[in-house]
């Protein structure tokens, strides 16, 4: 008898176990949210769905559990809990009330993630890639080339690296026209354009810029930051018109560009003025940076917008996060007037007492893409030579929680806004 009791009790306690669920909280009990991002890939690349608890404590994940997903997560330092099937069940039902601002979201696939950078080293590092570094997630690097050749379909994700897309080599021509990285710099640029068939390196950026905007309108996922968001945009709104000085092509710039400018080609920014002078280290007024610098840094804050779980599901996605007041960062672009920002676009976090959007996000076509002003979130005034930050010392960094939505989002492509 006693023998069949032991059965009976280890088979219970397997089926406990196979119908347990593992959760990672995200809230401020969580000891490395960066890297629980990171779990939550490696799930995805094992064809393991992964539930998104949007709102349930800082945006937590739910899995089904497996020993070894444990055992990865102790080796990756992330806190997580075990918890049955009936107390899985408990949740979810909370989350359903209608009265409560939560919603759940299923990841189904492992996104492929390409990072639009430069093959060679430049002085100062990618916020983006340090994070992926950091929390194990894979990603391709690809530049010109591939664009041009038509490879972006590969790819589920793409971030634009700290860019140039207007021409001007980043407008460091006044501080660092002699120094031997910007010289190597336009040097490669101007090899790789005259390889594409292109006379300027402007005309290429041209090109990639709209390559990109095929990209998205086709259903791509587009996330970029500090001066790949503004200069993205001024280069749409100016195909075809030379807005560059001749030390950058060849040739002087249009004087009448700014009043060509066709704004319906752009995604984020409207009715903007170009900074056209060379020896100004500024695109345009979309850039709040000059704001940004009279203000404290302590002051220096954006707060995320709350959204409605159950019918925003897409902001409410790209907002999880365990604060909702971030400290600020700034940037080439720190941050976007709003006074430039179209109608249809949607503010995710805002400086509101500056006037300021810093995250920000839109549709085209089939599309998706987001915007983030400053360069990197946990290095408040980032400059050229400065050593990357180490986010072994910043392991539940709000700001970088953010650019890590991004990530996870496509995941969730079949998951529709309701309307």
């Amino acid at each position: 008898m006693k023998k069949w009791i032991l059965i009976v009790v280890w088979a219970l306690l397997s089926v406990n176990l196979f119908a347990a669920k593992l959760l990672i909280p995200m809230d401020d009990t969580q000891k490395n949210h960066l890297k629980a991002y990171g779990i939550a890939y490696w799930v995805l690349q094992s064809d393991v769905d992964v539930e998104w608890l949007l709102n349930y404590r800082g945006g937590s994940f739910m899995i089904q559990h497996l020993p070894s997903l444990e055992e990865e997560c102790i080796i990756r330092g992330v806190t997580y809990q075990i918890v049955a099937d009936v107390q899985a069940a408990g949740i979810l039902r909370e989350i359903a009330d209608p009265e409560v601002n939560m919603e759940v979201v299923k990841l189904e696939k492992a996104p492929k993630i390409a990072v639009y950078s430069p093959k060679s080293k430049l002085p100062w590092d990618d916020a983006v890639t340090l994070v992926l570094t950091y929390a194990e997630i894979p990603y391709e690097v690809i530049y010109d080339t591939e664009i041009i050749n038509m490879e972006l379909h590969k790819y589920d994700w793409l971030h634009l690296h700290h860019e140039d897309f207007t021409g001007q080599y980043g407008k460091f021509y006044s501080a660092y026209r002699n120094a031997p990285w910007y010289r190597q710099q336009v040097q490669e640029a101007e090899a790789d354009a005259m390889a594409l068939g292109y006379s300027k390196v402007s005309e290429l950026k041209r090109d990639v810029a709209l390559k990109i905007r095929e990209y998205v309108a086709g259903g791509g996922f587009l996330f970029t930051m500090c001066s790949g968001t503004d200069t993205y945009d001024i280069a749409l709104s100016a195909m075809n018109i030379d807005i560059v000085e001749s030390m950058f092509d060849g040739d002087p710039a249009d004087p009448a560009a700014q009043s060509k400018l066709d704004f319906s080609q752009t995604f984020a920014f409207k009715d903007f003025q170009l900074e056209m002078d060379p020896y100004v280290y500024e695109f345009s007024t979309i850039d709040g940076t000059t704001i940004h610098s009279r203000t404290p840094q302590q002051s220096d804050l954006f707060t995320l917008f709350e959204f409605s779980a159950k019918w925003d599901i897409i902001p409410t996605m790209l907002t999880q996060n365990h604060q909702r007041v971030i400290k600020g960062f700034m940037g080439q672009t720190t941050s976007f007037n709003k006074k430039y920002i179209k109608s249809d676009v949607l503010i995710l976090g805002e400086s509101k007492a500056l006037g300021t959007a810093k995250y920000i996000h839109g549709e085209f076509g089939k599309g998706q893409w987001t915007f983030y002003g400053g360069h990197d979130p946990e290095d408040y005034r980032h400059l050229v030579g400065d050593p990357p930050t180490d986010l072994n010392l910043y392991p539940n960094s709000p700001g970088y929680r953010l650019i890590l939505n991004n990530i996870l989002f496509p995941a969730a492509r079949k998951q529709k806004q309701k309307t």
